[in-house]
């Protein structure tokens, strides 16, 4: 008797919850949301009160802003065009700013993005305090802030640049969802922002790591606090969905068929369905390249344009900073450093399946089997270098052990070299040698590797989709900068055409790609972003006020 009492409470409490949903949802999330803010309002006065301190420390050691510092400032002016509001949101904005970046230690080009983002936040915002959420336990401040000036020649200004240490990062982790692991990491990610939002409420909530669902939670809870995302790459895409048919690519292709097939595919629309509308909750989207962008706008532009209340509705794109002066300035491209070039291909990507490194052995061991004869190269043997990063899972390491079976297969082995998580001097190096630089990933959503390639000269012989094709290697004064390739074949004609041009013409075409790479500076991508923060700003100044 007592279990059915129990079980007819539960279904008259779901009738009246279905009834009563919308309200009912909004007033809780305006408790917890009352009460998180409540709970961190501590932890932001110590933040506050160290910023202070550290600040007067290092005055009172004399390391004030450095030169470097103040000649960024001078190349990074206010962007044009600013909101309304600027007079309140100026230099003398002292807000917090939220970066939710969970995997902020990890040393790619996402936290490169990260990091020169905080940098020209900082210098635009000296008063401002940027706290990075992330879950890497086993590094402190100081080692985490060393790392980005080693990795990245970033410098950032300590006082104002905190982390808070997050306990939930394994939910967004693929192996924590060996099943529905879209879905799961999603929610995995709402956890993870829990987590952050229980420690500090900013004033200002950045994803830079494509956890749209995240900021919708934010947003939930704290309709006042502005929501800003960097996207990498969608969560999920048309070309996913297509890719699952016969015939398809990427590491998915083919998988719609049969029972299970179908069933994937409907669970991939019904979440996409889920992502378009989460989209519509974020204030400001920046996306990384030209084939991002498309894709988000196809996914969350309808129930963007659908929400009235909100105000910046467009989708830009910020290309992300590249080490382009570094690489410019380490390697020579002249008449004299073609002496020091030889017919080597250099592939530089983590060994991982979306780089598809097979498809490049196999075009390569179809180029070195047809006995090309290299103009540029009389009588020398072309080389394939692969430069990598080797994650410290077993997959990894066993990917590049089958990779060296496969070149031993082709009968190419003596001409590969595999170079395992090689420093960047090593990297430099090696694009200084090389000829060619490849990139074997269908639908690669910006491709940093290929802009340094162009920034270095390499004559580049890229996929035929994604960022490497629509925003990289492109024309430049009506000619091209490299070649566009999708099959084996393709990509060993590819390798042929680029080594066998004049020297005159390939010593053109490394300068057409050099000047190409100079779209991709730390200054662009600087001003751009600037000009959302300043949006950012804005609504966060606006809602302040009302």
């Amino acid at each position: 008797m007592a279990l059915l009492v129990i079980i007819l409470s539960l279904l008259v409490g779901t009738a009246v919850s279905v009834i009563l949903l919308p309200k009912t949802l909004h007033l809780l999330a305006e408790l917890v949301g009352r009460r998180l803010r409540h709970a961190s309002r501590t932890r932001r006065e110590l933040l506050l009160d160290r910023v202070a301190a550290e600040t007067k420390a290092l005055e009172a050691e004399g390391k004030t802003k450095s030169a470097e510092d103040d000649d960024w400032e001078k190349i990074v002016p206010s962007p044009k065009g600013s909101p309304p509001h600027r007079a309140q949101a100026g230099v003398e904005w002292n807000g917090v700013v939220g970066f939710f970046h969970p995997f902020c230690n990890a040393g790619g080009g996402g936290e490169r993005v990260l990091w020169a983002a905080i940098r020209a936040t900082q210098q635009r915002w000296p008063q401002a305090l940027c706290v990075v959420y992330t879950g890497d336990h086993d590094v402190d401040k100081t080692a985490i802030l060393r790392r980005v000036k080693d990795r990245f020649n970033i410098h950032l200004h300590p006082p104002t640049v905190h982390f808070l240490y997050l306990t939930t990062r394994h939910w967004v982790l693929a192996s924590t969802w060996p099943r529905f692991t879209l879905l799961g990491q999603s929610l995995g990610s709402v956890i993870l922002a829990y987590d952050a939002l229980c420690l500090l409420v900013p004033d200002i909530f950045i994803d830079t790591m494509g956890y749209a669902f995240s900021l919708a939670l934010s947003s939930w809870f704290f309709p006042s606090v502005p929501t800003g995302a960097y996207v990498h790459y969608p969560t999920i895409s048309t070309d996913m969905l297509d890719s699952l048919q016969a015939g398809g690519q990427g590491v998915n292709a083919g998988a719609g068929e049969g029972y299970r097939g179908m069933a994937k595919k409907k669970y991939w629309q019904l979440f996409a369905q889920l992502y378009s509308k989460v989209g519509s909750t974020i204030d400001v989207v920046m996306t990384n390249s030209t084939w991002t962008q498309s894709h988000i706008q196809s996914l969350w532009s309808a129930n963007r344009d659908a929400r009235t209340a909100l105000v910046n509705k467009d989708i830009n794109v910020v290309f992300p900073p590249v080490a382009v002066e570094d690489v410019t300035e380490a390697v020579e491209v002249s008449e004299v450093s073609e002496k020091r070039r030889g017919p080597a291909l250099l592939y530089i990507a983590q060994f991982r399946p979306e780089k598809n490194h097979q498809l490049i052995l196999e075009a390569f061991a179809s180029f070195v089997h047809s006995h090309p004869n290299l103009t540029a190269y009389p009588g020398q043997t072309p080389t394939l270098v692969l430069i990598g990063s080797v994650r410290g899972s077993h997959d990894d390491a066993k990917r590049v052990y089958n990779l060296r079976l496969l070149a031993h297969e082709l009968k190419v082995d003596e001409h590969v070299e595999f170079l395992c998580d090689a420093p960047w001097p090593l990297m430099l190096e090696w694009m200084g040698k090389a000829s060619i630089g490849v990139n074997g990933m269908w639908n690669e959503h910006f491709g940093i590797g290929v802009v340094e390639y162009q920034a270095a000269g390499l004559i580049s012989v890229v996929n035929d989709s994604g960022g490497p094709k629509l925003d990289i290697v492109v024309k430049v004064d009506g000619k091209p900068t490299g070649f566009h390739a999708t099959t084996v074949q393709e990509y060993a004609d590819g390798f042929r055409k680029a080594l066998s041009l004049s020297s005159l013409e390939t010593l053109a075409m490394r300068h057409r790609a050099r000047k190409s790479a100079e779209r991709f500076t730390d200054r662009g991508f600087a001003e751009k972003w600037l000009a959302n923060m300043e949006k950012l700003v804005a609504l966060q100044v606006a809602r302040t006020n009302n």
